[in-house]
């Protein structure tokens, strides 16, 4: 499935692309900590929701989403953090579009766990 067809795919690697981007900012400003923590779970996300489309069962996708979910929990952390120092550069949009992934990936889990109950 290509992410073009799968919203949650196309949500998570624009989302890979602008956290990409945002860390070579920190890292102009020599913010390398947070830089390589937010890299390596703000990329994450997109990498557990692309492996969760070859799952091996519903409840082998369901453990991959929580794990996206995960991730995405640490990179909110990481951001919070970025927009409470005043000398890092403002992470608003990014936490904006965390907020509209985590509502498709709650989404999906629970529509997952309701089909899955019902067979």
């Amino acid at each position: 499935m290509h992410k073009k067809d799968n919203p949650i795919l196309k949500l998570t690697f624009e989302f890979s692309i602008q956290i990409v981007l945002y860390c070579e900012i920190l890292e102009e400003k020599r913010k390398y900590v947070i830089a390589n923590q937010l890299l390596k779970s703000g990329t994450s996300i997109g990498a557990n929701a692309k492996e969760a489309q070859n799952a091996e069962s519903k409840a082998d996708f369901i453990h991959k989403l929580k794990i996206a979910l995960k991730e995405l929990e640490e990179t909110e952390y990481w951001l919070e953090i970025c927009k409470a120092v005043d000398t890092f550069p403002n992470p608003q949009l990014l936490l904006d579009k965390l907020f509209e992934i985590r509502k498709v990936l709650t989404k999906i889990i629970s529509t997952t766990k309701l089909n899955q109950s019902k067979q």
